[in-house]
């Protein structure tokens, strides 16, 4: 555990010595809220959905959470190319942990994330339905970040080039995102779409955070929790055991 620790701390000080990039991964967030928020806000509420800003607010956070979490993958690739990952894989420390703690480090920091976006998404308007709840929400956060950490883990760990790994980045993530009933709702697509929004992760966080935070939902509180938890332990299966094949 100790090794585990030392690793997530190791994370989130390389995160947070860098002002720039905490500011910068805050603007498409801010972006979404308050140009889709308000650009169609008076659309959705002439077709009788009540306030865009409060409908988008959730899936804005999944967001920040999933690009933070996705791109802690990069970190492993800078680490191979300049010799800090060999030094940490001669450790005497198993790759599983190595690879847990880089997951909960990476994840840790997407769910600061959000929660930084929850609150600018409060100064633009949206309330949740129960404050009570918001501790709960926190829970589908959680999950999000370390699924989308676990994925980001595995994938870097079979590249060797940053601009492959941002590539196959953006070709994941905006499918997942424009997919996952973030930007509209699940219960109004249509049915070829909700099928395939239904393979998609995300949708599940996206719903949890529906609920809790809205009230609205289309799939099932428990059962986004049960998906969610299902897939963060397989994509953590996978990510160690990827981890555990690279070569120095």
């Amino acid at each position: 555990m100790g090794a585990i620790y030392i690793l997530w701390l190791r994370q989130l000080k390389r995160y947070y010595r860098s002002r720039a990039r905490i500011i910068g991964s805050l603007g498409q967030p801010l972006l979404f809220l308050l140009a889709l928020g308000y650009g169609f806000g008076p659309i959705f509420e002439k077709a009788g959905q009540g306030s865009y800003v409060q409908f988008l607010a959730p899936g804005i956070i999944a967001m920040s959470i999933i690009f933070t979490a996705l791109f802690s993958g990069i970190e492993i690739i800078w680490d191979k190319q300049f010799g800090f990952l060999k030094e940490t894989l001669v450790a005497p420390v198993s790759r599983m942990k190595i690879m847990i703690g880089r997951t909960l480090g990476g994840a840790t920091v997407a769910v600061l994330q959000g929660v930084i976006v929850l609150f600018i998404a409060l100064l633009v308007g949206f309330r949740p339905i129960s404050w009570l709840l918001v501790p709960v929400s926190l829970m589908v956060m959680v999950l999000i970040a370390l699924l989308f950490a676990a994925l980001g883990t595995a994938i870097a760990s079979k590249l060797e080039d940053m601009q492959g790994f941002q590539l196959i980045m953006n070709f994941i993530i905006m499918p997942i995102f424009f997919l996952s009933g973030a930007l509209f709702p699940l219960k109004q697509m249509p049915d070829t779409l909700l099928f395939i929004a239904k393979l998609d992760p995300l949708s599940y966080g996206v719903d949890g955070l529906h609920y809790l935070l809205t009230g609205q939902g289309a799939l099932g509180l428990h059962f986004d929790f049960i998906v969610l938890a299902i897939v963060v332990g397989v994509l953590l299966f996978i990510g160690s055991w990827l981890f555990s094949k690279i070569e120095i």
